[in-house]
Formats: C-alpha cells, sequence, structure tokens
C-alpha cells in the first residue's frame, strides 16, 4: 500500500523548477546504482529511476541524490559532472495585448507613410498653400466688400432709428452707428469662419479641385 500512495506522488508531482544539466553516461550509471540501493529511501530510488531515463535532469534532484549516497559507492562529484552542459529554457513570449497590437499597427502605418513621403519628396509637386489677401485684387475686393455691408449697416441702423424715435437727428445718427459697427462685427466673423474652414480643408482636396480644374 505504501508502494502505491508513493507511485502515485510520483506521478503526479509538478516537473522541478531551477537549473538542469544534460544527462552523461557517468550520471545515468550513477542513478541506476542509486535505484537499486538499498540504503537510499523509496522516494529517493523512484526519483533517481525517473531520472536515469531523461535527457536533461534537475541538479538540485541529482545534488540530493549525490549527498544521500554512501560516501564508498558515489563517484567524485567533479568526475559526475564531467561532460554536463548547463540546458537553459527558453521563456514563453509575452502575448501582446489588443490594445498593444492596434499600437503598433498604427505605429508601423505612421512610419511607412514616413519613409514613403521621404522616398517621393523630389517627385511630387510641393503643395501650394492659399493664402488670404495673397494679391492685389484680393485686398481690393475685400475692403469694398466691407465698405459696402458697413454702409448697408449704416443705412439699415439709421433708418430703424429714425422710425422709431420720431426723426431725432442725435438718435438717428446713434442707430446708425450702431448698424456700421454690427455690420462690421458680421463680416468679421464671416472672414475667421472662411480662413478656419481654409485651413482645416485637407491636401488632397485642394489637389483633387487643382486637377479638376
Amino acid at each position: 500500500m505504501a508502494i502505491t500512495t508513493a507511485t502515485v506522488t510520483a506521478t503526479t508531482a509538478p516537473e522541478p523548477t531551477g537549473l538542469k544539466i544534460t544527462n552523461t553516461e557517468t550520471i545515468r550509471s550513477f542513478l541506476i546504482e542509486a535505484s537499486t540501493d538499498r540504503n537510499l529511501s523509496l522516494s529517493l530510488r523512484q526519483t533517481a529511476s525517473s531520472l536515469s531515463s531523461l535527457s536533461s535532469i534537475p541538479y538540485k534532484q541529482l545534488r540530493s541524490l549525490y549527498f544521500a549516497s554512501s560516501p564508498s559507492t558515489r563517484p567524485d562529484l567533479i568526475r559526475l559532472l564531467s561532460g554536463s552542459n548547463f540546458v537553459f529554457n527558453c521563456p514563453k513570449p509575452r502575448e501582446k495585448s489588443e490594445e498593444l497590437k492596434a499600437r503598433l499597427r498604427k505605429l508601423a502605418e505612421k512610419a511607412e507613410r514616413r519613409e514613403y513621403e521621404e522616398l517621393v519628396k523630389d517627385i511630387t509637386p510641393r503643395k501650394e498653400v492659399a493664402e488670404p489677401f495673397s494679391s492685389y485684387k484680393d485686398q481690393m475686393g475685400f475692403g469694398l466688400h466691407v465698405a459696402v455691408t458697413m454702409f448697408s449697416g449704416y443705412l439699415v441702423g439709421y433708418a430703424a432709428f429714425r422710425a422709431i424715435f420720431n426723426h431725432n437727428p442725435a438718435m438717428n445718427a446713434a442707430g446708425g452707428i450702431l448698424g456700421l459697427v454690427c455690420a462690421m462685427l458680421v463680416e468679421t466673423l464671416l472672414f475667421i469662419i472662411r480662413t478656419s474652414n481654409q485651413d482645416l480643408k485637407p491636401p488632397y482636396y485642394t489637389s483633387k479641385l487643382k486637377k479638376d480644374q
């Protein structure tokens, strides 16, 4: 009954971790002799028997068997370990998370795009950036447009205050000035919106328009 229990325990025991060395003929002969040594415990004999058939063995278990054996039957430690090499286990590669994979893909795409732009920078023409009021015609047109808008605002304010305050010259002039200021503010707001939209327009859209023209 004890033998059966020990066998089950040795079978289900987890694989030992730590330093491993290759199994040589000298070590195998020592393990075979240790498996039949009555001076050793049953668990150590079973361990020696199982290790004798392996190509690499844990050094910790071999050391336990060596020091548990009788000095008269065991070989010298130097001769026992002669010709044996260390066995290194490669660690399992870490699995990358989906977030990390997506980030790596974006970085790879960005690097490829940068390399492509670097290769074709001497071939493709430079992108022209349209600046507001870059020509004299644009400046004159915008100035005339602002003047007409402000004059229209003055007339609207003047007429509105004239109808409200019953032909009061001072209030009529104040209404005209208020209308002028409001028209100027509206024109400034529209100018800011047009400039912002032009800056946010993607470059490929501008080049496409030029090709269509």
